[in-house]
């Protein structure tokens, strides 16, 4: 089964391996748009901290099995709405 990627973000390779893994998971995140996808990756990746990046890829999993399309309470990518930049410099 192939893993789809984001629109700009690419998927880490240890990513697609827990993906691979679970049907649902996979058949979910392929649902998503590219955009949508592209979100989740950016949201997990712009933490600083290894643990933290760690719980929101655990989290990532969680939602998307159960079947949620974005990640909560974040105001999305710098590049899809600059007014964000300042969370993420």
């Amino acid at each position: 089964m192939e893993i789809k990627q984001g629109h700009i973000h690419s998927l880490p390779e240890n990513w697609k391996e827990v993906f691979l893994s679970d049907r649902l998971l996979a058949e979910n995140w392929n649902k998503l748009t590219d955009i949508a996808r592209n979100e989740w990756i950016f949201w997990v990746l712009s933490a600083k901290k290894e643990v933290t990046q760690q719980k929101r890829f655990s989290w990532l999993v969680e939602q998307s099995k159960e079947g949620n399309k974005r990640p909560c309470c974040w105001s999305g990518c710098p590049h899809h709405n600059p007014k964000t930049t300042k969370w993420f410099n």
